[in-house]
This record gives structure tokens, C-alpha cells and sequence, in this order.
């Protein structure tokens, strides 16, 4: 099976300096920036989403994650009634609060 591949290519490619830690080297190097632009990211956004929730209380003015907003009259652990008109309230989950906003952003007529 000489005529494939000479004996001189054969004996070269198995002579190459760093051959088989090239690859490992190359696949730590793709997990590490995987991590540093998905993962990490995504988990510090985690982190702040879950400060969020835990700083939620009635009176706060809320955009949920519909893009409705709203006044929270209500707080439960797991559920919020949000006042989104004049004696009209929803119930929302609470992990689907998107956004805090400013006292005195919501002007219910």
C-alpha cells in the first residue's frame, strides 16, 4: 500500500513538533471562549433577573415580559396582581417581571 503514500510523508507527519497537543490545545482554547461569550454572560443576566425578583413589592411600577404595564397591588411568592387600569387587575407569574420602573411612570387617567 506504498503507492498511497510514500514512506518520506509518512515518517513527516508523525515527526511534527506539538502533533497530537495541537487539537487538545485548539478545543480548550474553542471551550474557553464558548465560555467567556455564552455561558458567563448569560448566567451574570440570570443573577440580576433573580436581584429583581427579590426586590419586588406593591406599589412598584412593573413591565412584565408581554410589555404590559403596570402597578403591583399584590405580592406572592410565586404570583403578582398588577394593576394595569382603573379597578382592572391581572395576575401574573412572578419570574415573567421584566423591568422595574420609576415611581410616577405610569399616569392611569
Amino acid at each position: 500500500m506504498d503507492f498511497l503514500i510514500s514512506a518520506a510523508n509518512a515518517q513527516a507527519a508523525g515527526a511534527q513538533p506539538g502533533g497530537m497537543m495541537q487539537p487538545v490545545f485548539l478545543m480548550v482554547a474553542m471551550l474557553a471562549l464558548m465560555y467567556f461569550m455564552v455561558i458567563r454572560p448569560q448566567s451574570q443576566k440570570t443573577k440580576e433577573h433573580q436581584a429583581l425578583l427579590a426586590k419586588l413589592e406593591v406599589g412598584n411600577e412593573v413591565v412584565t415580559a408581554g410589555g404590559i404595564l403596570g402597578r403591583i397591588t399584590k405580592a406572592g411568592d410565586t404570583y403578582l396582581s398588577i394593576e394595569i387600569a382603573k379597578d382592572v387587575e391581572i395576575k401574573v407569574q412572578r419570574y415573567q417581571i421584566a423591568q422595574v420602573l420609576p415611581t410616577g411612570s405610569i399616569k392611569n387617567a
